[in-house]
């Protein structure tokens, strides 16, 4: 077939271009969706990162309801394959427990990213649950690099971050509950912001109360794309538990300018985890590139007790997964998960969260408290807290020990060793807090590296601004310019 643009073409443009190109009439949004097929079938094989393509929205972009007149205007978007639902379509978590499973509803979310103007023509893959750091289960698929094949994407947004480094798409959605989205857009080159409490609804299969840490987003190759989409996806369903804030101004107006002069901290010995060498000189770097951008940069944390609070988070990953897990087995008439339908570390977070006590749950929320009061004494003194987005090289493909595959007997040693690696972002879902991950440094091995930008609640703005003037700095070329050995560009005219 004859694509609309060449693919160098295609990669030169964020969502927001080909938005602009469909409204001045040069191009539809059924052209965009059938160039996007065309980049899956020449990556996926390589990077196995979609589940499944749409072909009936592919073929009528207004079949499922995306409104043609929304900021993004027929972009084609893939949806990570947990969390907000469609209609009448697959959504089956990673997990052989949840094959062929059809909700039969539009989550709020879903119908405000079809507003939007987003083209939904896909699902992306995740791990089983959203779990754990990288969509690796050989018997249903295993997502790779786009930068390195022999490389983990991370995860949980494994597919979406892949197949947006890869540039299929531009946007593609994702869910960040301890670094989901921030975590592999550090690792392939990509935005990846996790908004401030209150931003994006999950209703109506969940609350801000019963889903306390976990955000919805997007992953990105541009800051504006992220604005906008914030801009245009924000906002509370009827009947939330807590009220649902907006910005004084859009996002995507806020983004052209630059921030005043910052208070920034750099920082990476939180409790006992720490960077490699390798990763500070990386943050340092960054940290002289802001002092080079007219900002106070010097090393500071915030006075909290970090045991305490990785043991709340742990708390609450074993008694939120527990009953996730126990509300899927329900309507299958299964009382445990099946040895042969979920993964070994999903069983024992089930086991060992399943009758949790309210005593241990109120000890949990008292640490989250402390933790995020402790944040927010930090920043009454620092605008932004600066620090690496891993503080590990990112795993090699097969890595079982931070897989939902492992063989740990012991889950609270699974997630201590989580946090060694993953130590800088789950904290933000603790206390509720925006952190955005930037591609600014490279790893040893040659991946891509993000720098996270974390500062007060409701701030979120303030961390786009920040991203947007260092992307002016680097005149847009995030990773030096460089795309992925995988690329749409590589591929055959």
């Amino acid at each position: 077939m004859t694509l609309a643009m060449s693919w160098s073409e295609w990669a030169a443009h964020d969502a927001t271009a080909l938005a602009d190109r469909v409204r001045a009439g040069e191009i539809s949004p059924a052209e965009l969706a059938a160039q996007t097929k065309a980049a899956v079938a020449g990556l996926n094989p390589a990077l196995d990162a979609v589940v499944e393509l749409f072909e009936d929205v592919i073929a009528d972009p207004l079949k499922d309801g995306m409104n043609p007149d929304g900021t993004f205007a027929g972009v084609p978007y893939l949806m990570k394959d947990l969390g907000p639902t469609l209609k009448g379509r697959l959504q089956e978590m990673g997990s052989f427990l949840m094959q062929g499973n059809k909700p039969q509803a539009d989550s709020h979310l879903t119908a405000k990213i079809r507003s939007a103007g987003l083209n939904i023509i896909g699902r992306s893959t995740t791990p089983e649950f959203g779990v754990c750091s990288s969509a690796e289960n050989p018997a249903l698929f295993t997502t790779r690099n786009p930068w390195n094949l022999d490389y983990t994407t991370c995860g949980s947004s494994a597919g979406s971050a892949a197949m947006v480094a890869a540039g299929a798409t531009p946007i593609s959605h994702g869910t960040d509950g301890g670094g989901s989205i921030r975590i592999p857009a550090g690792v392939n080159g990509l935005i990846g912001l996790k908004p401030s409490r209150g931003v994006f609804s999950i209703a109506p299969g969940g609350s801000d109360l019963s889903s306390v840490v976990s955000s919805q987003g997007c992953l990105t190759r541009s800051v504006r794309d992220t604005a906008a989409f914030v801009d245009a996806c924000r906002g509370g369903a009827p009947g939330e538990f807590m009220p649902y804030w907006t910005a004084p101004e859009p996002y995507a107006e806020l983004v052209k300018r630059d921030p005043g002069r910052l208070r920034i901290a750099l920082s990476h010995e939180w409790g006992d985890n720490r960077a490699t060498p390798h990763i500070v000189s990386e943050l340092e770097r960054a940290g002289r590139f802001l002092e080079g951008l007219g900002h106070h940069v010097d090393w500071a944390k915030p006075a909290i007790d970090y045991a305490a609070a990785y043991q709340a988070q742990t708390t609450c990953y074993i008694t939120n997964f527990a009953q996730t897990i126990a509300l899927l087995l329900e309507p299958r008439g299964i009382t445990r998960p099946p040895e042969d339908l979920v993964e070994p570390i999903n069983i024992r977070l089930w086991e060992a969260g399943i009758n949790a006590s309210y005593s241990e749950r109120t000890r949990m929320q008292m640490a989250f408290n402390t933790t995020s009061r402790g944040f927010g004494a930090f920043f009454e003194d620092w605008d932004i807290i600066l620090t690496p987005t891993i503080a590990k090289p990112t795993p090699k493909i097969g890595t079982t020990e931070y897989l939902t595959v492992s063989d740990n007997p012991s889950v609270h040693d699974w997630f201590a060793n989580l946090w060694q690696i993953f130590a800088y972002t789950p904290l933000s879902n603790l206390t509720g807090i925006p952190g955005l991950s930037m591609p600014f440094g490279r790893q040893e091995n040659g991946l891509p590296m993000g720098i996270q930008a974390q500062t007060r609640q409701a701030g979120d703005g303030l961390l786009l601004q920040l991203a947007a003037q260092v992307e002016r700095a680097l005149d847009g070329k995030w990773n030096g310019g460089e795309k992925p050995s995988n690329h749409v560009t590589r591929l055959a005219a």
